[in-house]
């Protein structure tokens, strides 16, 4: 009998391996994908990083408007992209665009490639077929890949922001951290410092990463279902462009602030002593002491120029 009930259930287990199978082929295409997809844009935006970074950076733990004019060489988005090409050229715009490749790969090749598995597993678990249900499941998954690709890529994004904080001519921006090779500047984080040194600032990027995956998604679809149904709008090409901006930029108003804090822990300096960073403990001492120094302004920093990157 025992034989006989194996056999039955033998048909079954086979024809479940392949589904499997099938399900983790799509995961890997989608990752792949998505980080390919994410190298070709970052190629064209890492101008625009690099003057977020900087901007973010300038005035750091500075009261509005006891900035001097030698401590603010960069005005604006447009103005410092050509302050920055005109005195470090091609290679002063397009700092860390190396590891920006592969932190894109691990970033949205793991919000792409997680997203369907993980809103999948969800619903199911729930048993959700109502419309506002799929939302927010989506959400959710959104929201779980993108922290997942942020955690993945922690490492890489602390090497890309000093690398592009970093500047031979303006050295009052941000702590200046020198780096010849990403590989070598990791090895000696993790010597002096620690797998804790190695993803320092990781939570407020994971925290930036989840805000803006989940607002991405709700936002271009209740985006889109105002202009085709109260504007009147087809839905076409144009459409779409037209959400995606919108999109964009609500999506940069939730994230600039995580993004503002984000890019100060990984690039604080770091006493050597005690591996703590010299200016913030924590995100949330970080969140503290920019707000009351330099007041929620602050927390808008390169707004601009990060809108112009992801809209």
């Amino acid at each position: 009998m025992a034989t006989s009930e194996s056999l039955k259930n033998t048909p079954a287990l086979t024809q479940h391996a392949p589904q499997r199978l099938s399900k983790a082929k799509e995961t890997l295409v989608g990752f792949t994908v998505g980080g390919l997809a994410a190298c070709g844009a970052v190629t064209f935006t890492n101008p625009l990083e690099v003057v977020k970074t900087r901007l973010q950076l300038q005035g750091e733990l500075v009261r509005a408007g006891a900035l001097s004019a030698a401590a603010r060489p960069y005005h604006n988005s447009v103005q410092a992209l050509q302050v920055i090409i005109k005195h470090e050229g091609i290679r002063g715009i397009q700092r860390g665009l190396g590891v920006a490749y592969v932190y894109q790969i691990c970033l949205n090749g793991s919000r792409i490639g997680l997203y369907d598995p993980v809103q999948q597993a969800v619903t199911s678990a729930f048993n959700i077929h109502s419309p506002h249900g799929q939302l927010a499941s989506g959400v959710f998954a959104g929201a779980v890949a993108g922290v997942a690709g942020a955690l993945l890529g922690s490492p890489l994004y602390l090497i890309k922001t000093r690398q592009q904080s970093y500047s031979p001519i303006f050295k009052q921006i941000g702590h200046q951290h020198e780096i010849d090779s990403a590989r070598k500047a990791l090895t000696l984080i993790y010597k002096n410092e620690g797998l804790k040194g190695v993803y320092r600032g990781a939570s407020a990027a994971m925290a930036r990463a989840g805000v803006g995956s989940a607002v991405q998604m709700p936002t271009y679809m209740f985006g889109k279902e105002i202009l085709v149904s109260r504007f009147g709008m087809p839905d076409n090409i144009g459409t779409h462009f037209a959400t995606s901006m919108i999109a964009g930029f609500l999506v940069s108003i939730a994230m600039n602030p995580f993004d503002v804090i984000s890019t100060r822990m990984y690039n604080q300096g770091v006493d050597p002593a005690t591996g703590r960073g010299l200016l913030y403990n924590s995100p949330v001492d970080c969140f503290f002491k920019m707000t009351r120094t330099e007041g929620v302004r602050g927390l808008y920093k390169g707004f601009s120029a990060h809108y112009l990157r992801i809209g």
